[in-house]
């Protein structure tokens, strides 16, 4: 198989599969494309899909279409974001349009309901275990008390004041640059005073 077909091929399956599987809307399907996109494929690295995740949230429009178009742009420029974004709402647009006049029957039924009450738990222990690894991540970079702190201030401002999620991504990025950089500096410096004193030595 040739390259060029092998990527689409991967592409067209993991966005479609994660649009089918992804019942809930944004939230839900995160999990499902990080598991493609970092385990299954390699296409990026755990840091690198929480940056793209924490820019795609400040972004309008919804989270999994945008993921799907970086992605998709990521491996194969502006024909694949197309393309992946085509893939990624295909499937469930399809389904909407030959479900729709059962809808209102479908609504009520108590089979739908059990099926929902049934995913419901799976889903939120995907988003659970994604949101425990990023917190370890949290924890290595930062420190576990600066982490904690963080965690509630992401909550006051967030679910206390409610401002907006856009704002406080943008926020935690800038300080996340400047805290990065402070100890790329100081570790510079520690290095130099310790050459320092090793040649003085």
């Amino acid at each position: 198989m040739k390259p060029l077909q092998k990527d689409y091929i991967e592409l067209g399956a993991s966005m479609a599969r994660t649009g089918v599987l992804g019942y809930g809307g944004g939230p839900s399907v995160i999990p499902l494309i990080r598991h493609d996109a970092v385990i299954r494929y390699k296409w990026l690295s755990d840091e690198e899909f929480a940056e793209i995740l924490a820019l795609a949230n400040a972004l309008p429009g919804p989270i999994a279409t945008k993921m799907a178009a970086y992605l998709g742009y990521r491996r194969k420029g502006a024909w694949g974001a197309m393309f992946a974004v085509l893939m990624h709402i295909l499937p469930s647009t399809l389904a909407m349009i030959l479900l729709l006049s059962a809808v209102s029957v479908l609504a009520g039924s108590r089979f739908v309901m059990g099926m929902i009450a049934g995913v419901s738990p799976v889903i939120a222990v995907m988003l659970g275990v994604m949101a425990y690894e990023f917190a370890k991540k949290g924890v290595k970079g930062l420190g576990i008390v600066a982490s904690i702190l963080f965690m509630l201030l992401a909550f006051v401002l967030l679910e206390v004041l409610h401002v907006h999620p856009a704002l406080v991504i943008v926020l935690f990025l800038a300080y996340g640059a400047v805290h990065y950089r402070a100890v790329a500096k100081l570790t510079r410096r520690r290095e130099k005073d310790g050459k320092r004193e090793g040649g003085n030595s």
